[in-house]
């Protein structure tokens, strides 16, 4: 009941809203059920004594109530008023259907916007220790799921109403009967209970194996290209299967749990009508017209009550998609980042990282670093793989948080600083490159609508990446491919940095963006550098000696201390650079 709880706190005017027109449809069936009474007594000429208590003084009842409104009770009349009846609740619970269908699209939407927000607003450490598959999950299978198990509780909800007016009126009629149909059909809901936890505890392995083999899935895929080129692809195949048959076993169980309940439903129903019609008949002498009346409320009352339990049924197969998709919401809001506020930054000066220290769980990265990268300069980080280069950069781009020291956008502290204007002065190129499957021009813009056709093809131009784009087939409009497989490594390069461009940034961070460049290309891309230094400041990390050359101011880092070997062009005393090596990077 949690799950429905939860649900009309969300969503409590659509709910307070289906909840009365089903309730008014409720009664509206009642009371053409009652009305039945008269007619069928009118119908067959059965009187009997006139008594409040009895059948004959309920019906007696509702005929006085029929005259005082000025309608004379009848075969005719009363037949007309109960089919308004039945079209006024038909009316009603449509209205009512309609609104749960809406909010059965809600549901869905609003929890994929509802992580989609958090995610957007989460730190970059959270992402490294989420798998994306499970992320995928979440907004795909988890949220459909979850708006299906909103729609079981609603129905299950509606049903109950209207069992409950079944009851109602039931009771009015006979009490006797009425109490002895109820308690009956808590006896078979009771008896049936086992299948119900069967059914959640089923539910809750789906949840868990479907993100489980979606995680795998979307790994194993991102990294088929070179298992393929080994012929070792089939190594995939066993794990994924073992995931998917844990799965197949969970949905049998359910299917299962569903299938047995409906089944073991029908033929305990008909034993308590059965024998409920042979005691109103036999035992209690009741007339056949009420007896009739009866057995039509009491039909009806126990079979809502069996949906009502299997709609219910449904719900728990699929609310652990809800709770876990909420889960995942609140373990993203929990690492949210702060980016608006704070002092404008202008970078007019430099950038400057002051005594810097950062480790990743005990392995310490940087330790103490210090250096400055002067504003419209070219400057260089080089050093061999592992010592922290890549994570300078996320530093800098406030990405990662300094665990001591201090960080400096001219004389603005990072802390005081707005984040969010300060990204987007940046234009960033990361080392692995990742492409949309769009055109050339969605994954230069990013489908921002400030920017233009011209604003992308002068992007293009200043990274080299023109000249090959109009040889395309449909120039700026061709398609890339999954994750740019139509491209060379070097022309996805060439895009990136067409990215990191558009924006005309003051900052620019390129993470080894020629290393998939052949010469002639990484020449290109350093007279471009050359041509922009002066106009924004560049940060390269590379190891590679023609983007090295290129930069004013060159830094290596080593021990975790960033160690300045070269300044203004000119290299500094006692430096590798002197003594002629060009393997800055050291490997």
């Amino acid at each position: 009941m949690r799950l429905l709880l939860t649900f009309a706190l969300t969503y409590p005017w659509r709910s307070a809203f289906t909840l009365l027109a089903m309730l008014i449809a409720g009664v509206m069936e009642g009371v053409g059920l009652l009305l039945l009474l008269p007619m069928l007594s009118i119908a067959t000429g059965e009187q009997g004594p006139v008594d409040d208590n009895t059948l004959a003084g309920l019906g007696h009842l509702l005929t006085e109530a029929l005259t005082r409104l000025g309608i004379t009770p009848s075969v005719g009349s009363l037949l007309i008023l109960i089919v308004a009846c039945i079209v006024l609740k038909g009316a009603l619970l449509l209205l009512a259907r309609t609104q749960i269908g809406y909010t059965v699209a809600h549901v869905a939407t609003d929890l994929r916007l509802a992580l989609l927000r958090a995610l957007l607003a989460a730190r970059w450490e959270y992402y490294l220790r989420q798998p994306v598959g499970s992320l995928a999950n979440a907004a795909g299978t988890e949220a459909i799921r979850a708006s299906a198990g909103y729609l079981y509780g609603a129905s299950a909800v509606a049903m109950l109403i209207q069992a409950c007016i079944y009851a109602t009126v039931a009771l009015l009629v006979s009490w006797e009967a009425a109490l002895a149909s109820l308690l009956a059909g808590a006896v078979v809901i009771l008896a049936l209970s086992r299948l119900m936890r069967k059914t959640h505890r089923a539910g809750l392995r789906q949840t868990q194996y479907l993100k489980s083999l979606l995680t795998r899935l979307t790994d194993s895929l991102q990294s088929v290209k070179p298992l393929k080129a080994m012929a070792r692809e089939s190594l995939l195949g066993p794990v994924l299967e073992a995931d998917n048959t844990r799965l197949n076993r969970a949905l049998r169980r359910e299917v299962i749990s569903l299938e047995a309940l409906a089944t073991l439903q029908e033929p305990m129903l008909a034993v308590i009508l059965a024998v409920g019609l042979y005691v109103a008949l036999t035992q209690w002498g009741m007339q056949f017209n009420a007896v009739m009346v009866m057995v039509l409320l009491l039909a009806r009352l126990l079979t809502h009550l069996t949906k009502v339990q299997r709609q219910y049924q449904r719900m728990l197969s699929q609310e652990s998609a809800f709770w876990s998709m909420q889960d995942a919401i609140e373990k993203a809001k929990r690492d949210c980042e702060k980016t608006a506020g704070g002092i404008p930054p202008r970078l007019e000066k430099c950038v400057r990282l002051e005594k810097v220290s950062f480790a990743y769980d005990n392995t310490l990265v940087l330790r103490r670093a210090t250096l400055d990268i002067p504003a419209r300069s070219f400057t260089a980080i080089v050093g061999p793989s592992g010592v922290g280069k890549s994570t300078l950069a996320d530093l800098i781009t406030g990405l990662l948080r300094p665990q001591q020291g201090q960080i400096w956008i001219d004389d603005v502290p990072f802390e005081q600083m707005n984040l969010l204007m300060w990204r987007q002065s940046i234009g960033y190129v990361p080392q692995d490159t990742f492409l949309l499957h769009d055109t050339v021009l969605h994954n230069v813009t990013l489908g921002d609508p400030a920017l233009t056709q011209a604003d992308a093809e002068a992007a293009l131009r200043a990274a080299g990446a023109w000249e090959f784009v109009t040889a395309m087939p449909d120039g700026i409009q061709t398609s890339v491919g999954e994750r740019g497989a139509a491209l060379s490594g070097g022309q996805r390069q060439r895009i990136a940095i067409a990215r990191a461009l558009v924006n005309q940034p003051q900052l620019l961070i390129l993470d080894e963006v020629t290393s998939a460049l052949d010469r002639e290309s990484e020449a290109a891309i350093c007279r471009t550098l050359r041509e922009l230094r002066g106009r924004l400041t560049i940060l390269a990390i590379s190891h590679q000696p023609a983007l090295v050359e290129a930069a004013e101011r060159v830094y290596r880092l080593q021990n975790g201390t960033a160690v300045l070997i070269m300044d203004g062009g000119t290299p500094v005393a006692a430096s590798p650079v002197l003594h002629g090596e060009t393997n800055l990077a050291g490997g």
